[in-house]
């Protein structure tokens, strides 16, 4: 018997997401590989169209670009860890000399009658604790590309049957004159998405790396991997990235670095977040700041670290899903930011 009221399909629906929440939670060992390789497939994606126009074949693409995705990895992997380790081992010292220039703020704000009792602040805000959340955080990273081999087996196989599954999705939805736009516009708008997103993240974490170690920050390799993975999460990612570093340059050198270093930040993010990245994604595909913050909270808890790098891409996809049917266009239109809106907007005035 079908279920007619609105209010009974909603809470099926409600429990429908609550029981696959709770599997994909108590399957997590097995659901972070299967998302990151998704992700990286899609990322390859345009990179093996663009051999293909240059009449590569195929499974020569796909090996030239696996070669590249190894290769790149174990360097990328051998230098973090060194940076790491030694980060680890000179943690001490930089907390100790981080409550220092903390011991320091609070007596310029007594100079201003500003009376902080230091010692009840830093019981609760250890100066450490953004630089040991960043390091936290990529070791967690580090846990799950663990599982390389199964992750690189799984990006091969996707890649193979890459070209043939919009064919398949089209005969699966039972669309045998492949008319249904939604579904082409989705598979385009989430490669276009993660493959434009990737390559902005790239030269952000490259362009933050040049800069850290023009001025002589420690670690820049490590502040760069983090810029470079948390310019996923857009309005706050840039912010979180920053702290890391800016600490590491005000216990070094003192104020003017730091300075310099969050002012690097602020013009990188600035030039690519709202110069270049407009440019290339075009808009449509906007998600607003508050949908940003609880997505990176709920896939952070779903999926662990790979879901806070996730969360954007995994909550876009959810919107451009719903934008594909009419019943569910009004919960993308929450999910979306104001500047998505104005489209819809004008849309009834043009009508009339």
């Amino acid at each position: 018997m079908p279920i007619q009221s609105p209010t009974a399909k909603a809470l099926l629906i409600f429990a429908s997401l609550i029981v696959i929440f709770a599997g994909i939670k108590a399957a997590s060992t097995i659901m972070v590989p299967f998302f990151l390789s998704g992700f990286i497939a899609i990322a390859c994606g345009p990179l093996i169209n663009w051999l293909a126009r240059y009449r590569v074949p195929r499974w020569l693409s796909i090996t030239l670009v696996i070669l590249l995705i190894v290769i790149f990895g174990f360097m990328l992997a051998g230098l973090v860890g060194q940076s790491m380790s030694e980060f680890k081992e000179n943690m001490p010292q930089y907390r100790e000399k981080l409550s220092g220039e903390f011991a320091w703020v609070v007596a310029q704000l007594q100079t201003f009658n500003i009376h902080v009792d230091k010692d009840l602040i830093v019981s609760y805000l250890d100066p450490g604790m953004a630089m040991s959340m960043a390091t936290n955080f990529l070791s967690g990273m580090g846990g799950v590309l663990s599982n390389l081999f199964l992750i690189l087996l799984t990006v091969i196989f996707m890649l193979f049957e890459a070209e043939s599954m919009p064919r398949r999705l089209h005969v699966a939805l039972a669309d045998p004159n492949m008319k249904m736009h939604h579904i082409d516009r989705f598979i385009q708008s989430v490669n276009s998405y993660l493959a434009i997103k990737t390559v902005i993240s790239l030269f952000t974490g490259l362009l933050a790396g040049i800069w850290l170690y023009i001025l002589g920050v420690d670690h820049f390799l490590l502040w760069a991997v983090l810029a470079f993975l948390f310019n996923y999460i857009p309005n706050i990612g840039s912010i979180i990235a920053a702290v890391p570093a800016v600490l590491m340059a005000l216990v070094q050198f003192g104020a003017g670095e730091a300075g310099l270093v969050a002012l690097g930040y602020v013009v990188i993010n600035t030039v690519m977040g709202n110069v270049i990245e407009p440019r290339f994604m075009g808009r449509g595909l906007g998600l607003s700041t508050l949908v940003v913050f609880l997505s990176l909270i709920f896939w952070g808890w779903l999926l662990g670290s790979v879901g806070m790098l996730l969360s954007v891409p995994l909550t876009m996809i959810v919107k451009i899903a719903l934008e594909s049917r009419e019943e569910s266009r009004w919960l993308a239109v929450l999910l979306s930011s104001d500047e998505d809106l104005k489209p819809v907007e004008k849309a009834p005035a043009a009508e009339s």
